[in-house]
Formats: structure tokens, C-alpha cells, sequence
């Protein structure tokens, strides 16, 4: 009697366990669940509490029109720049990387499977975000430039995974990861016109927020919400330059990656949950 080969799975199956895997491990970590999904929607809360629902003198549009795409960026960029370079270098850090290159699974496709996951996620994130914004704030979506909206939502969250992976490659540890994100999303938001609009800022400011690429990714899916705005808003001088930053931090990232931990990084209780099988963000 014959017995069959056993069925080798197939890619896409393959993408898909670690897909759902990268999601489950999100889902369980409440912090990184809390800063990604929550804390966003807790500012559009405070600013639309402190400064009312008005329109915004200069600009045309609502508190609430100008902040939630706003934030939604934000919170897209914290899904797919923090955690994914976050939860990478935690998993270096644990040997999870060093032997997923020692299983059938090929590497490109572990890494495919993270940052499917922080596509998805940061899509929750923004859909979350501008659902809040129409059902309790008035927040308007114009049906004209939602191709628009869409596009330069894959393109940007596609930049800042690349940019995250970027950091996940140059972090000496998981320990440091967190505070190099941080320092270097936050201070770039407050020049982006995220967290407030800064109207006739110092020359300084203006060409440092449009050096890097958060203040074209939040202008370009502001604009796509803007009821003083005509047309498709497709904006495709910032989405070139959005693909270029994306470009060049993957094959910097390509280049510098490491798959395994450096010397004395990580804890020991790291070291047992890299030897259970088990991984944290």
C-alpha cells in the first residue's frame, strides 16, 4: 500500500501563518495594542475637548476634519515604523531570527510576514481612527479622492516599514529600539503638523518637516479629506519622494541587517523565551 508524500505548503500558505502569528503577538501585547490603536484616538479626544469642534481660522476646515487624518498617520507610522522595528529587534534579541534561518521557512518570507502584519495593522489603525471621526465628530470623506487617500496610505505605511526595518538593522538591541523610534518620531511630528498646524513657522522648521518624510505622508492624506479642496488630490510629487526615502532605507536595511543577537544583548529571561519558541513585542 502506498502512502502519500506529505504536502509540502505552499508560499502564500506559508505567508499566511506568519502573518496571523505577527498578528496574535501584537494582539497580546497590551502596550503595544494601547500606543498603536488607543493613544491616538485619545489625542483627537483631547484636542477636539480643548479646542473645540470650530473651523480653524486660516485653514477652513474643523478641529476635528484637520486632526483625525492627522492622527490617523500618526498612528498608521506608529504601527508600521515602531512596532515593526521594535518587535524585530526584540526577536533578534531573543533568537527567534537566528533560527528562522535555520528552519525550511525562507528568511524573506518571515520578514514579508511582519511587515504584511504592520500593513494590516496600521490599515485598523487609520480605519479605526476615521470612524471615530465621522460618527461622533462630523469628519467628512469625499468619495472623489478615497483612490487617492488609499494610495498614499500604502505608499507611506510601505516607507515607514522600510524605515522601521532600517532601525530594527542598526539597533544595537531591543532595549534601545524603543527610545531610537521615539526620539526620532516624536520630535519629527511636532514639526509635521501633526499634533497642532503650525501656521508661518521659522524657515528652519519648515525645511526640516519637509525633509523628512511624515510631513508629506500626513499632507498629502490630509488634503484627500479637505472640504475646501477640489480635485482627485492625488499628490504625486510627495509620493515620489515618499517611494525614494522607502527605497533607500530598504536596501540600507537589506544591506545592515543581523540575524542574530549582539554579544550581551538581551536579558537572560529573554534568552529562556527565545529558547520556549515564544516571542514578545
Amino acid at each position: 500500500m502506498k502512502t502519500e508524500a506529505p504536502t509540502r505548503p505552499t508560499v502564500g500558505r506559508l505567508m499566511w501563518q506568519q502573518f496571523r502569528y505577527q498578528n496574535k503577538i501584537f494582539w497580546r501585547t497590551p502596550i503595544a495594542a494601547f500606543f498603536t490603536m488607543v493613544f491616538p484616538l485619545m489625542l483627537l479626544i483631547l484636542f477636539t475637548a480643548i479646542f473645540g469642534n470650530d473651523v480653524i481660522e486660516g485653514l477652513g476646515v474643523t478641529t476635528a476634519q484637520f486632526f483625525t487624518p492627522a492622527l490617523a498617520v500618526f498612528a498608521a507610522v506608529s504601527a508600521s515604523y515602531t512596532s515593526l522595528a521594535i518587535g524585530t529587534a526584540i526577536a533578534r534579541d531573543n533568537g527567534i531570527l537566528k533560527r528562522v534561518r535555520g528552519t525550511p521557512i525562507p528568511p524573506w518570507l518571515y520578514i514579508t510576514g511582519r511587515v504584511a502584519s504592520a500593513v494590516y495593522l496600521a490599515f485598523v489603525a487609520v480605519v479605526l481612527m476615521m470612524a471615530i471621526g465621522i460618527v461622533f465628530y462630523g469628519v467628512q470623506l469625499f468619495p472623489r479622492t478615497l483612490p487617492a487617500a488609499l494610495l498614499t496610505f500604502l505608499v507611506g505605511v510601505g516607507c515607514f516599514s522600510a524605515l522601521g526595518l532600517f532601525v530594527a538593522a542598526v539597533s544595537p538591541n531591543g532595549e534601545a529600539t524603543p527610545a531610537i523610534t521615539n526620539a526620532t518620531l516624536l520630535p519629527v511630528a511636532f514639526i509635521s503638523d501633526i499634533f497642532f498646524p503650525v501656521q508661518d513657522p521659522p524657515r528652519w522648521m519648515e525645511l526640516a518637516g519637509d525633509f523628512f518624510p511624515l510631513k508629506p505622508f500626513a499632507q498629502s492624506f490630509r488634503d484627500a479629506f479637505d472640504p475646501t479642496l477640489a480635485g482627485s488630490q492625488f499628490h504625486w510629487p510627495q509620493l515620489a519622494y515618499l517611494t525614494l526615502w522607502g527605497v533607500v532605507a530598504a536596501i540600507l536595511a537589506i544591506r545592515l541587517f543581523k540575524w542574530e543577537p549582539s554579544a550581551g544583548s538581551g536579558s537572560r529571561r529573554s534568552r529562556r523565551r527565545g529558547k520556549s519558541g515564544l516571542e514578545t513585542v
